[in-house]
């Protein structure tokens, strides 16, 4: 799961052609302006995928001898190039799994668009990509799309994509409201006691001097928060797949699906209808003199009617039968289920680091406490969801540390960063070693994360709070047996790493790269495929 700041990325391999460097050092050397790139990075959560992938390109122009100029739109929201940077650019690189905000101000270039991960992993062949669009005058036409559904109109991306990519845009916006609903409620818990959601409301009982009326205000601040988390999530996956026409049903059958118990499967549901109703309103023919009031009445109002009757009347009884059938087997998880499903989480929280899997596990989780009154097995798998998904940067950081001789000098520096981003529970900050070494660094963080997950199971460990890492162990049940999962994890995947390197040809002393490793990473890169 993703919080601030990010490691620097890794370095490229191999990806960089001697044609390339040879035209940068000719263009130097005749005093040419060194060709110029704008780029934009964003991620479901803006934060550490957004970042890494800046600093990624930026390191990789650097090294192509290339000027890279990034704009970053990240959850604390964005700063927007100047037009003059953009007008003077030779070409555009758009790294992105949401949608690119303002994207026509980029319109009429030479333009690379790929997912976020993609800038992190192959930078300086993105850099080659779009020089070589430009030196064959390709350029994108017109106002750019600026939707997921309308940016994943090429054939060859299937509707499996396209749906991540609707769900993600909804994620994105709904793990602000987890985050700090979560972490306001688990603060009035921490000051006012576990009676403190029977605590009148604050507006009628206020005593400034004592603790019980502060945690009372802060319990109720993050329940009324809370109840944004479902219009949210169906608002913004209407709008991820027809743009702000999509806000308004959205948001009406999130709301809806609060009204009938429907709960967070049911806010899924409305905004994926919503969204698909606004698309097919959008596709009838109208006069043109109605044209005007389409998107501010017509739209609204249709969408709103018939997204609202089908959650009311068709399908909301059995999606809210579904929420609470799935509400009863969680409550009713003991002994060896608990454990494995909590070894099943973990697995999925260390698969991709951040990516779609690890974002349905920390999804699955926050959904269960996303209520005033969670039960105690959503908590537990709370609990489980972020003590795994500390445990690959938190290792990463342990192994070079250990055994610093098994890593590159940049995968060391890497991994001093690693110890903050672990703490604070950003499973992002062990992708620098992931993409350098895939083939051992998952299947080892995986093992990890499945030990550690099952370990917070059996342990009962507890947690309102969606997020906060090590900073909020105060707030956790158990907290003495929940630190030792983490360490457990974190020593088995440490072990792992450190033996499967250890087995390697090694390279000479000071490159880190074992022979062995160097034409794995040539079979990834021209992704052909590789034995384990």
């Amino acid at each position: 799961m993703g919080g601030g700041g990010a490691p620097p990325p890794p370095p490229a391999t191999g990806t960089t052609t001697d044609t390339t460097s040879d035209t940068t050092a000719d263009a130097g050397a005749s005093g040419e302006r060194p060709f110029r790139i704008v780029a934009v990075t964003s991620c479901p959560t803006g934060i550490a995928h957004t970042y890494m992938a800046a600093e990624s390109l930026e390191n990789a122009g650097r090294e192509a001898g290339v000027e890279v100029v990034v704009e970053t739109q990240g959850s604390a929201g964005f700063t927007r190039l100047d037009p003059a940077v953009i007008a003077a650019a030779d070409g555009v690189i758009f790294a992105h799994d949401v949608p690119v905000r303002d994207k026509d101000r980029f319109a009429g270039k030479p333009t690379v668009d790929v997912g976020v991960k993609a800038g992190i992993n192959k930078p300086a062949e993105l850099i080659t990509e779009v020089r070589g669009k430009a030196a064959r005058g390709e350029v994108s036409a017109g106002s750019a799309p600026g939707t997921p559904v309308e940016r994943s109109g090429d054939s060859a991306e299937g509707y499996g994509t396209k749906l991540r990519k609707w769900l993600m845009s909804g994620v994105s916006y709904m793990v602000p409201f987890v985050a700090a609903g979560g972490l306001l409620i688990a603060l009035g818990f921490a000051i006012g006691g576990y009676k403190i959601n029977k605590a009148p409301s604050v507006m009628d009982h206020f005593m400034w001097l004592q603790a019980d009326s502060w945690g009372a205000l802060f319990f109720q601040i993050g329940v009324v928060s809370f109840g944004f988390l479902v219009p949210v999530l169906a608002g913004y996956i209407a709008y991820g797949m027809a743009d702000r026409p999509g806000l308004v049903p959205g948001f009406v059958g999130g709301a809806i699906s609060l009204t009938i118990n429907a709960g967070f499967l049911g806010g899924l549901a409305a905004g994926l209808i919503a969204g698909g109703v606004v698309i097919g309103i959008q596709k009838v023919k109208i006069p043109a003199s109605l044209r005007g009031i389409m998107p501010v009445v017509v739209i609204p109002l249709i969408s709103a009617a018939i997204v609202g009757f089908l959650m009311f009347v068709v399908i909301g009884k059995p999606i809210a039968s579904a929420q609470k059938g799935m509400t009863d087997w969680l409550n009713g998880l003991t002994g060896t289920n608990a454990v494995l499903l909590g070894a099943l989480l973990g697995l999925m929280m260390c698969f991709d680091l951040g990516g779609p899997v690890n974002k349905v596990a920390y999804t699955f989780a926050t959904a269960g406490i996303a209520v005033a009154s969670p039960s105690d097995s959503a908590m537990k798998i709370m609990a489980a969801v972020m003590a795994a998904g500390m445990v690959p940067p938190l290792a990463m950081a342990l192994a070079t540390t250990v055994r610093g001789r098994l890593f590159t000098q940049t995968e060391r520096e890497n991994g001093k960063a690693a110890w903050v981003l672990g703490a604070s529970f950003i499973s992002e900050g062990a992708i620098p070693f992931a993409a350098a070494d895939p083939l051992r660094v998952i299947p080892s963080a995986m093992v990890g994360g499945a030990v550690t997950g099952s370990l917070s199971m059996a342990f009962g460990a507890t947690l309102r709070a969606p997020h906060g890492g090590i900073f909020v162990v105060p707030l956790i049940g158990n907290p003495f047996l929940y630190l030792i999962a983490i360490a457990a994890g974190v020593c088995v995947t440490t072990a792992l790493v450190v033996v499967l390197k250890g087995m390697r040809k090694q390279a000479p002393e000071g490159t880190g790269v074992g022979v062995a490793d160097t034409a794995i990473a040539a079979k990834v890169d021209s992704k052909e495929p590789v034995a384990a």
